[in-house]
């Protein structure tokens, strides 16, 4: 049994399958591994997940006899979470990408701290191969952020994901800063007058209230993903600054998959003239000049809460299909990755994944 942690930067989720899916743990995320004391922090955000696992697994000094886990449940002893009958920890967290120094110490220390394997990957990563079920192709995200991720056993490109400040390009956040900046220049007169003016004022109050908004507390790219619905509605209800805004937000997205399954059929194409080459030196191997396709580069999952807005949803599926590419549905999430990972080393996603026992 895996016990499957998700842990964001605002969140994290574990569950552990025993055999259908069982939430232990839905907490406070972490800044990030690529983060100043990212390791530290990680750590602090995984422990109550060990922690409730061994509440939520039976009676113990503060668990109940139900075997729900109390308010309380970190302080639990989350040491030997094998004795609770789970084989492996294994975590997609946030910066494991930009950070695979810090990712293998996680692991490292998260072993130790758990007394069984762990397994530490970026959460796209993880994301990727439950989209995919372990397989080839791009996961496209689309929520707060915005990235897409191809991959094969070839190589694997990652676009975007730059954050909010110089990436994000279409994602929620990216969509409520459009939606503000229209609402401005339309009571300036520098733009043409919108319905969002009227659509956002429940959450953001007047325009001379913007400010304001944007500087309550939280992060800022949360905050003005929130207005994204709002947006979408508007856009699908004939406004046209809004549609214009969210054809860009289409366009942008697009433009992100496109590059990563460019990239990976590249890598692919690269590797298959190499592999020709080689074979080419010796009849007795002319038969391995070309390999079989382990998979399609141009399969794209979607993923995250922009493509349930079944509007923006059937523009983007077409502008990716009029790109070339094609749209699969997702097997699974980040969840499901991360424990089809932790089971399995013979995956495209294996060269980004960091074990310790």
């Amino acid at each position: 049994m895996v016990l499957a942690i998700d842990l964001g930067k605002s969140r994290c989720r574990a569950v552990v399958e025993d055999p259908r899916r069982r939430v232990v743990h839905d907490g406070v995320g972490a800044p990030g591994l690529a983060a100043s004391g990212g390791v530290d922090a990680a750590l602090a955000a995984l422990r109550p997940a060990l922690a409730s696992l061994r509440a939520s697994s039976g009676p113990g000094p503060t668990g109940s006899e139900d075997g729900a886990a109390p308010v309380d449940a970190v302080a639990v002893d989350a040491v030997a979470v094998g004795a609770v009958g789970v084989g492996a920890v294994a975590v997609g967290a946030a910066g494991a990408w930009a950070a695979p120094a810090a990712a293998s110490e996680l692991a490292r220390r998260l072993a130790t701290e758990a007394d069984v394997p762990a397994v530490v990957m970026s959460d796209v990563v993880s994301a990727h191969a439950g989209a995919l079920d372990g397989g080839e192709g791009v996961l496209l995200i689309a929520g707060t952020g915005a990235a897409a991720l191809g991959m094969n056993r070839d190589g694997a490109t990652l676009i975007d994901g730059w954050g909010p400040e110089l990436g994000d390009f279409g994602s929620g956040s990216w969509l409520g800063r459009e939606a503000l900046r229209a609402v401005l220049r339309a009571s300036a007169r520098l733009g043409p007058a919108t319905s969002l003016t009227d659509a956002v004022r429940p959450s953001v109050g007047d325009v001379s209230a913007v400010q304001a908004w944007l500087a309550q507390g939280g992060a800022l790219a949360r905050h003005l993903a929130t207005l994204a619905p709002t947006l979408l509605d508007a856009a699908a209800a004939g406004d046209e600054v809004a549609a214009r805004i969210a054809e860009e937000a289409v366009r942008l997205l697009a433009a992100s998959a496109t590059a990563a399954a460019s990239a990976t059929a590249a890598a692919s194409a690269t590797a298959a003239a190499s592999a020709s080459a080689s074979a080419a030196a010796s009849a007795s191997t002319s038969a391995s000049a070309s390999r079989p396709p382990t998979g399609s580069a141009s399969a794209v999952a979607l993923h995250g809460g922009l493509t349930d807005h079944d509007w923006f949803r059937g523009r983007l599926v077409a502008s990716l299909r009029e790109g070339g590419l094609t749209v699969v549905p997702s097997a699974g999430d980040a969840l499901d990755g991360a424990r089809l990972l932790a089971e399995r080393s013979d995956l495209p996603h294996e060269r980004f994944v960091h074990r310790a026992e």
